[in-house]
């Protein structure tokens, strides 16, 4: 009797998932996901809209022609959606309109330097650069769009894109979740390239993988005069530089050595000549956290260590964490049970040694905007190809994103949020099944 049921379950199975599911049940969607990604037609057609993206930046809430691109890729896949959302987002929908809601994210967002990789598809925009790699992040949701949708009838529910504006630093999470764009999601899953790690392999962890962080500038006000009589003025450069080397002791003296935090001064600022002492000096930086009793406490020392030691030299200090055009990220935190489906949907695709835990890292992502208020996942997707020359970090004008990258994530996306659907589906209550109001 329990060998029927299960052929007749099986039968079933193939029936309502014709493509994606047979006799293994869900374990083999993820490697039917990426061999469609694989397939040269999808590849070329992701590479051609990568370089696109690429070769024409645009900063954060600035991202007018990348919305115009995922609009138009959107409209000839069928894929409704609703624009704008936080100034020049996109959020598309695929699937029947029904709960259960999954959401997966890219940030479209470039950075201000200037791209120094001499290639035919170098940035056109002189001081803009696609360095930290959401050109290949909107590419490979594009990608998981693209799969999706022409397997739209096996989903259970629905699949909601976020194409996020400004990640680097102007909370374009926050402004996407202000707008209401993913009530009634339950969970939401993003990932970031990673050119240390290999190509086919990704890493990530439960709980904290990611610091919280925040910004802060100071104008420390003395009184100009010559150089050689520095008696007549109030040196603000001496202020400015005990104020630096106090700041390192929050860390080293007041911070538990157990607990990570960083504070780090990388912009200084003032005098134009060798035979002055100017009237000011600008000096900023930022400071990193994992949890935010320890954020906030770091974030009122360094007010009172800057105010303070400026006071010691006779200087005044005017301090501004410049909450309002970057807003304060908090830790990037993985959902335990997220992290646990994850593992499950990376080892079917990519093999369990491919599949890496890692120690969190004092990077900040705003995608932790999102994981305050659903469970959301964040991980790591290497692309580093062993036998070409290594990769630069991210945020280096030297940054190459390795192409063959593309499918990977793409299908990573798909399975993890079709996969989601069908298993997630039995748990939906049906007081949740309410049609999405973009729908």
């Amino acid at each position: 009797m329990g060998c029927s049921r299960w052929v007749c379950l099986v039968f079933v199975l193939h029936l309502i998932y014709p493509v994606l599911v047979d006799s293994n049940g869900f374990s083999d969607i993820p490697k039917k996901l990426l061999d469609l990604a694989k397939k040269s037609e999808v590849f070329d057609w992701m590479v051609s809209v990568r370089r696109k993206i690429h070769e024409n930046p645009e900063l954060g809430y600035e991202e007018f022609e990348t919305s115009k691109l995922i609009r138009a890729e959107l409209d000839k896949m069928g894929v409704k959606y609703k624009h704008p959302v936080a100034v020049t987002g996109v959020v598309g929908f695929i699937g029947t309109g029904e709960p259960p809601f999954v959401a997966i994210r890219a940030d479209m967002d470039a950075l201000p330097m200037q791209e120094l990789v001499e290639w035919e598809h170098k940035s056109k925009i002189p001081g803009k650069m696609h360095g930290c790699g959401h050109d290949a992040h909107v590419t490979m949701l594009l990608g998981a769009a693209k799969i999706l949708q022409e397997h739209r009838e096996e989903l259970k529910g629905t699949v909601v894109l976020v194409f996020q504006p400004a990640e680097e630093g102007g909370g374009g999470a926050k402004k996407i979740l202000e707008e209401g764009a993913l009530e009634n999601v339950k969970a939401i899953f993003g990932l970031h390239v990673e050119p240390h790690l290999p190509i086919g392999k990704v890493a990530s962890r439960s709980g904290p993988v990611l610091a919280g962080s925040g910004f802060f500038e100071a104008t420390i006000s003395g009184k100009g005069g010559h150089a050689a009589i520095p008696q007549h003025s109030i040196d603000p450069i001496l202020a400015a530089s005990n104020v630096i080397v106090s700041l390192q002791h929050l860390v080293s003296r007041e911070a538990d050595p157990l607990d990570s935090q960083v504070v780090t001064v990388a912009k200084f600022q003032g005098g134009g000549a060798f035979n002055v002492i100017p009237d000011s000096v600008t000096i900023g930086g930022t400071f990193r956290a994992f949890s935010k009793e320890s954020f906030m406490q770091l974030k009122q020392r360094i007010k009172e260590v800057i105010q303070g030691q400026a006071a010691v030299q006779r200087c005044g200090a005017a301090v501004n964490f410049l909450d309002k055009d970057k807003p304060f990220f908090p830790a990037t935190v993985n959902d335990k049970d997220l992290h646990d489906y994850f593992q499950i949907v990376a080892r079917d695709m990519l093999g369990t040694d491919n599949v890496k835990n890692m120690n969190p890292l004092m990077g900040s992502e705003d995608f932790s905007f999102y994981q305050e208020v659903l469970p959301g996942y964040f991980f790591f997707l290497g692309m580093q190809n062993e036998t070409l020359a290594k990769l630069e970090s991210v945020h280096s004008p030297y940054f190459k994103v390795n192409e063959e990258i593309l499918p990977y994530g793409a299908a990573l996306h798909a399975s993890l949020a079709l996969r989601y659907l069908l298993e997630y589906q039995p748990k939906v209550s049906l007081l949740e099944h309410n049609h999405h109001d973009e729908l």
